[in-house]
């Protein structure tokens, strides 16, 4: 009878966990389900003299009143269910689901798993006292100030209510502005190129959009953000927060961590009131210690992603209260796994929350981007020899990383962060995270005409047998012509060939007064290879902003996000002369000449730190706004 129970049990379980909603699972009493093995055995007979769909009704409640009957009795008895067979006292007594490495094997059964047991589906299981203790030795060290631990126990993960930045997360304190940029970035990624997938009556979710979903096809998001409705950016909230724990789980897991306290809050309350039940459920809690954690702390570990959106649906009063960026940056950590945070990191030692300004270092920032704690922006690994090696980021992402450090020469970042699948990047300066992002992914492809240029140069070099003297000759030069495809008038090949040898300078006059439809780098648009695009930059901190206006009446300056447009002309990476002497001449007619001056009418260039972090990606970039500049602090 027992064997029977087991796999009653695990036939449950496997029902239970379908991406369908559940029938109702009981319509008897649970002494129904006494008959174990045999009410399941009469549940299939009676399946053949009625509908087929009853049958499988009728065996599904009754498998899981057994199933169920089961996990009671094994409650009551002190132990712990589990869905394998027969475990050893040692594994049902381990907590090391969350202190693990996140590299087992998949599961057969997709479960939440709880530690030592399964989580009932609504409070979850507390930390052991060693996983406090790790975590918040991890998080914060030994020696942290009540200042920090008060900037990041007071930031929820919260919309702008101001209409032109509504569609950024707002800042108030100091601190978890790591997270909540690269949360941004990820919303964005789905507000701008996914719109389609949050607009009202969308009933379904589709899977994660990454790599392959993208083909480096061409997309463009609006800037209208005011339009957007706040079911939208709270759906494409908890898509990106699903995303980031499931990819710092290796797309296997996902921890959610909420408070022990609000649990009556979330499921008494409705959901205009909710917030305020929160609210007063929170008064007076603070986070001081690892026995802190462990007593208001409890985590729900998930294998199915429709599960986690439709938990993070349920709990985001929970994240959107003051200790929602601190609860989401925890559910990132054990959705890694705490020894596997370790692992990725060079110096274990240090918290990863940085003194004495309690910021985010970069090993939470890459966490949450490329769902590994390393602590550096590279590509790969630095071998320093004798064993010893750096550790980069490793894969291509979602969304990239740039840094005025590199413009310092503090630091290098990688292609991997640098051209990211998404024109999005979260934007990291001395003392602060912002988020910098296109609405056309074309910013991201190279210069066409740069392209041209490389390749011209390329089988010239590959005929100059002067030493890199610049020169090749005759026959050599009719070669370069067939292989790049240039088609030069017979006037004009004759006159570069007059002397015997063709000289590289020469050559490359002719290209750039030859039409691209001929092979050359002229361009009718009058461009001459620079690339033009817009930019906005995204500051979640709230501050005063007067846009550059006076503020009359002693009225008190609106506390709002900063949004800034900016305009980025990229010119190509010839020299000044080379790109003078390819500018259309004034002998096209009054048509061309109008459309030369337009390309040639130019706003004086504008600098802000952040144009030295977007030169990092865009060399030789030029910006202009209007307003106030973009800040990155």
């Amino acid at each position: 009878m027992a064997d029977q129970e087991e796999e009653d049990l695990k036939m449950a379980l496997r029902l239970s966990m379908q991406p369908s909603p559940p029938e109702p699972k009981r319509s008897k009493p649970r002494d129904a389900a006494a008959g174990g093995g045999a009410a399941v055995a009469a549940a299939v007979a009676a399946s053949s003299s009625s509908s087929p769909e009853d049958g499988r009704r009728m065996q599904r409640e009754l498998m899981a009143a057994a199933a169920e009957k089961r996990m009671l009795a094994s409650r009551g008895a002190g132990g712990a269910p589990s869905p394998a067979p027969s475990p050893s006292p040692a594994q049902s007594q381990s907590p090391a689901p969350l202190l693990a490495p996140n590299n087992e094997k998949s599961k057969p059964l997709p479960q939440r798993e709880g530690g030592a047991g399964v989580d009932d589906g609504r409070t979850g299981r507390a930390l052991s006292s060693e996983e406090a203790c790790q975590l918040f030795s991890m998080v914060f060290g030994s020696d942290v100030s009540k200042g920090i631990l008060a900037q990041w126990s007071n930031q929820g993960i919260r919309f702008s209510p101001d209409p032109e930045t509504s569609m950024g997360l707002v800042q108030h304190e100091g601190g978890p502005c790591g997270v909540l940029a690269a949360v941004q970035a990820f919303v964005l990624k789905y507000l701008l190129f996914f719109p389609d997938d949050f607009r009202k009556g969308a009933s379904t979710i589709s899977p994660f959009h990454g790599t392959k979903a993208s083909s480096r096809r061409q997309f463009q998001g609006s800037d209208n953000f005011a339009s957007l409705t706040d079911n939208e950016k709270l759906r494409a909230l908890i898509r990106s927060m699903s995303e980031i724990l499931f990819h710092c789980g290796s797309n296997k897991r996902a921890v959610i961590a909420t408070l022990s306290v609000t649990g009556k809050e979330l499921e008494g309350a409705a959901d205009g009131s909710k917030d305020e039940s929160i609210i007063k459920a929170l008064e007076g809690l603070s986070i001081e210690s690892a026995s802190d954690l462990q007593s208001i702390l409890r985590v729900e570990t998930y294998s199915v992603q429709a599960t986690v959106f439709q938990r993070l649906e349920a709990t985001l009063p929970v994240f959107q209260s003051r200790m929602g960026a601190l609860l989401f940056l925890i559910s990132a950590l054990l959705s890694r796994g705490l020894d596997a945070v370790q692992a990725d990191r060079d110096d274990p030692s240090l918290p990863l929350v940085t003194a004495p300004f309690g910021h985010a270092s970069q090993e939470i920032v890459n966490l949450l981007l490329c769902g590994q704690a390393v602590p550096n922006v590279f590509d790969g690994r630095m071998d320093l020899g004798g064993g010893m090696f750096l550790k980069g980021v490793s894969t291509s992402v979602e969304v990239g990383f740039l840094t005025l450090l590199e413009s310092l020469n503090f630091c290098k970042v990688g292609q991997h962060l640098k051209c990211p699948i998404w024109p999005i990047w979260v934007v990291g300066s001395e003392s602060h995270y912002t988020v910098l992002f296109a609405l056309d992914t074309v910013v991201q492809e190279e210069n066409e005409l740069e392209e041209r240029e490389s390749q011209i140069r390329r089988a010239f070099d590959a005929q100059d047998q002067s030493g890199g003297g610049g020169f090749i000759g005759v026959e050599g030069f009719h070669q370069v012509l067939r292989e790049t495809d240039i088609r030069l008038t017979s006037e004009k090949v004759d006159q570069l060939c007059s002397s015997g040898f063709i000289v590289w300078s020469e050559f490359w006059q002719a290209i750039l007064d030859l039409d691209s439809s001929m092979g050359g780098l002229k361009d009718s648009s009058g461009l001459m290879g620079k690339k033009v695009f817009d930019l906005y930059h995204f500051n979640g901190i709230a501050k005063s902003d007067l846009n550059g206006q006076a503020n009359l009446g002693n009225e008190a300056p609106v506390q709002r996000p900063r949004l800034t447009k900016l305009r980025v002309s990229v010119p190509p990476r010839w020299t000044p002369e080379e790109f003078m002497a390819a500018a259309p001449s004034s002998s096209g007619g009054d048509q061309s000449n109008a459309k030369d001056a337009e390309v040639a009418k130019q706003e004086p260039p504008q600098h802000a730190p952040l144009v030295d972090c977007i030169r990092t990606r865009w060399p030789r970039a030029v910006c202009n706004w209007v307003g106030d500049p973009p800040s990155i602090v």
